[in-house]
């Protein structure tokens, strides 16, 4: 769990590019089995139109 906790927070918002700070995620979409978190419904709301336009396989 920590793995993954250490991932997300290293991780990067797929539409502005942002650092992730898990204290301000407030939404998630999901994407072909993976979760993607946003801290602005703005850019869920981009990210959910056009998710490929974001995820690089």
């Amino acid at each position: 769990m920590k793995e993954e906790f250490d991932k997300l927070v290293k991780s990067k918002y797929p539409v502005c590019g942002m650092e992730v700070d898990v204290e301000l995620i407030k939404w998630v979409s999901k994407y072909k089995n993976k979760d993607y978190y946003f801290w602005s419904l703005i850019c869920k709301e981009e990210f959910d139109e056009n998710p490929e336009k974001y995820v690089k396989d």
